[in-house]
């Protein structure tokens, strides 16, 4: 079993090329696999572990950086390792909206922890905003949530003025926003009190914390939630959900899609075969090759591009 620990924190950081260095040296020994995004305004990343000591002290290394005591972590468990190899990138953001004044070490919405959550959801003149992109929201969300329909997250500001939002909206209405780990949500939440909105709420921890603190029972969330590794998805009880992906397009599939003449395993599913040229699946298929002859040799193949959520 490895456990699985998805983190972010916004703080500044000085040199994080030198975060860099001292990240990979200090989490290849402890065995750790996963990707870490480092940059000036802080680090995120999803990082697991057989050994579960070892996760702990790479998560006490992260967590004694300086601006870094109060890391943000939400921990799932999964029968094997979610993640090919470690990787630690220097990136202009951890989570990419492209607008460099949006600060959330400057500004940002107010946390609502998770237990606090469903409270919030029942008041009147809610604005419900999953700012996740279109194919994670399609395998769940919460209930009556806004769906932006991005395809990336640095979609979401051109979302946001096509809504012709009103000053009275902005003053009036209550803005609660959510997405996987709470990274996303919360550089968005920044996004909208720039743009006037004074009532910004976001979800601490994201979803994952949700599942960790809320019953299902109590839950308000219908569905899966898409993570951005091997598992796919995960359930409200936090473990590895129902869905595959197609590693042609990354997009989460059913066993129906698999049913489909368009599903080529490693290659294509019903939402991408007509969008990839014969030259693409011809690589893809060379690709899939490779990855099932490593693994008749017990060998690890580099596969498709990993992601971290954003």
């Amino acid at each position: 079993m490895f456990k699985v620990a998805a983190l972010y924190k916004f703080s500044e950081i000085n040199n994080p090329l030198e975060v860099q260095i001292s990240l990979k040296k200090i989490l290849k020994k402890l065995s750790i696999y996963g990707t870490i995004l480092v940059g000036s305004e802080g680090i995120n990343g999803t990082i697991a572990a057989k050994n579960e000591k070892n996760l702990n002290k790479a998560l006490m290394h992260l967590k004694n950086l300086k601006g870094f005591n109060d890391l943000d972590i939400k921990f799932s468990d999964s029968k094997k390792n979610p993640f090919i190899r470690l990787k630690i990138k220097l990136k202009q953001e951890i989570v990419t909206i492209g607008d460099k004044s949006i600060d959330p070490t400057k500004s940002v919405g107010e946390y609502v922890n998770p237990e606090d959550w469903n409270s919030l959801l029942e008041e009147e003149n809610i604005l419900l905003i999953d700012t996740r992109n279109d194919y994670e929201y399609a395998i769940g969300s919460f209930k009556d949530s806004i769906n932006p329909k991005t395809q990336k997250f640095r979609d979401f500001p051109k979302w946001l003025k096509n809504q012709d939002f009103t000053h009275e909206d902005k003053n009036s209405k209550k803005v609660a926003m959510f997405c996987t780990g709470g990274i996303r949500c919360e550089k968005a939440s920044s996004l909208m009190k720039n743009e006037g909105f004074k009532k910004v709420y976001h979800l601490k921890g994201g979803i994952l914390k949700y599942f960790e603190s809320v019953s299902k029972e109590k839950s308000l969330w219908n569905g899966e939630c898409f993570v951005f590794d091997d598992r796919v998805s995960v359930k409200h009880d936090l473990s590895v959900g129902d869905y595959d992906m197609c590693h042609g397009c990354r997009m989460p599939i059913t066993e129906t899609d698999k049913n489909s003449q368009k599903y080529i395993r490693g290659v294509s599913c019903p939402n991408c075969y007509d969008e990839t040229t014969e030259e693409q699946k011809s690589r893809y298929m060379s690709r899939q090759k490779q990855v099932d002859l490593a693994k008749q040799r017990n060998q690890k193949h580099i596969g498709p591009k990993e992601e971290v959520f954003n």
